[in-house]
């Protein structure tokens, strides 16, 4: 991979400053991504100061599987968390070891589960007894082995989080009531074999008291399901629901007291664990590591009147980001980009959404280039005189974004993928959709 130096203007190594992002654009186009590798090891630097010592953190790469952002957390010691064979390649061709990622989802299917064991992978989360019996069998079929978690639906902690997992009927986990279930789970399956338990109740909990309160519920609910089956697991996999700001100015949140709350718990459920040992403990998450990470570039193609409202479009639309909110499916879109200025401008690139020199602003809705009044980023913003050509910078894109969105959609071409480290352009890549022909089953 060739290293292309100097091209950021004044070696500021983040935030990026406004000459660089511009340099990028002229060179790269709109809209980009651009992914920063020294943002992420300062997010895994500091989250891993915030949790209990000794605890493993995974990176859920459903977050941003670029292989040079798995390629750099891996080298920061983080395993990884897959849910599919197209993550599994992306690890892959990062470098990062099979062997240490935990597969997870409850669709695995018995040739997804045969080509996961052949590529390597040895530890994965299981949903219900069928979903472990068929871990089994591709076991069998494959001559190997593996190690599973158990995965719990267990009641909710708090009511926080943008999205609930578990706490209610739903898909993810066995409830951890179904006694019969855990029972025979707990118990090995010829050469699959349980360590632990997994939980994961929420994602996103904005308040750092609501995040301790779930972890706690979920810690207690792991150690009641064990001592209830008689099993003494060897890790326990609390998730994660660590917050970040998406598509707006903000920084990362830091839980300075959750160590501390969180070892307390630990040695009241699993009393002895420093001296025998007891269960390892691991955290999942992708958004706080990469959310901050990345920055979009788009550029304004159009500003229109339209009755009593002024609309924004921009060359980004829910085909780049946010998509899965274009559906309806998340929260309301609250894109707030913020202009990057000319050349001759400095400081950071996104700290306010305002124009420079106290411009006035224009309150407007943000559209996107795609015919569908559901292509929306932001149905009211305030934005510092936008006008066509303007280059803006979208910040804390980083997780679910591009691979997030309607890619498809229109057949619009993909945002180039830029990388940087610091002042550094490491590579740029482009995603390209194509169609192969499929032989037909005779």
């Amino acid at each position: 991979m060739s290293r292309d130096t100097a091209v950021l203007a004044d070696g500021v190594p983040r935030p990026l400053d406004h000459a660089g992002l511009r340099a990028l654009a002229e060179r790269f186009g709109t809209p980009s991504y651009v992914y920063d590798l020294a943002a992420l090891r300062e997010a895994a630097t500091a989250l891993r100061a915030d949790l209990p010592a000794g605890a493993e953190l995974l990176y859920s790469v459903k977050a941003n599987p670029h292989p040079l952002v798995i390629r750099e957390l891996a080298a920061c010691g983080l395993r990884t968390e897959i849910s599919s064979l197209g993550e599994l390649a992306a690890v892959r061709s990062a470098g990062a070891r099979l062997e240490d990622a935990l597969y997870t989802g409850p669709g695995k299917t018995p040739g997804e589960l045969r080509s996961a064991l052949g590529a390597g992978v040895r530890q994965f989360s299981v949903e219900s007894l069928a979903d472990r019996d068929r871990l089994a069998r591709a076991c069998r079929d494959t001559g190997t082995q593996a190690e599973y978690l158990v995965r719990l639906n267990g009641p909710r902690g708090s009511r926080g989080g943008s999205l609930r997992m578990t706490g209610r009927p739903t898909a993810f986990g066995t409830d951890w009531r179904a006694r019969d279930d855990l029972a025979a789970l707990f118990a090995s399956a010829g050469p699959a074999r349980p360590i632990g338990t997994h939980t994961f109740s929420a994602t996103n909990v904005e308040d750092p008291q609501a995040l301790a309160v779930e972890l706690r519920q979920s810690l207690a609910t792991s150690a009641e399901v064990a001592r209830s089956a008689g099993f003494v697991p060897e890790l326990l996999d609390l998730g994660g629901g660590f917050p970040a700001p998406m598509a707006q100015p903000g920084p990362l949140r830091r839980f300075p007291a959750l160590a501390g709350t969180l070892a307390a718990a630990l040695d009241a459920h699993f009393p002895g664990r420093g001296q025998d040992g007891g269960p390892r403990v691991a955290f999942e998450t992708g958004r706080h590591l990469t959310a901050a990470a990345g920055t979009l570039l788009t550029t304004v193609v159009d500003v229109k009147r339209s009755g009593d409202r002024t609309f924004v479009v921009l060359d980004s639309g829910v085909n780049v980001l946010g998509g899965m909110s274009g559906l309806g499916r998340l929260m309301a879109p609250r894109t707030m980009p913020v202009p990057v200025l000319p050349a001759e401008g400095a400081g950071p690139a996104v700290l306010a959404a305002s124009g420079p020199g106290g411009a006035s602003t224009v309150r407007a809705s943000l559209v996107g280039p795609l015919c569908t009044p559901l292509d929306m980023l932001n149905p009211a913003v305030e934005l510092a005189d936008p006008r066509p050509g303007q280059l803006l910078a979208v910040p804390n894109t980083g997780a679910y974004g591009l691979t997030a969105s309607l890619v498809g959609f229109l057949s619009r071409p993909a945002p180039v993928e830029i990388t940087v480290d610091g002042p550094t352009l490491v590579a740029a890549r482009q995603l390209k959709l194509q169609t192969t022909e499929v032989e037909a089953n005779d």
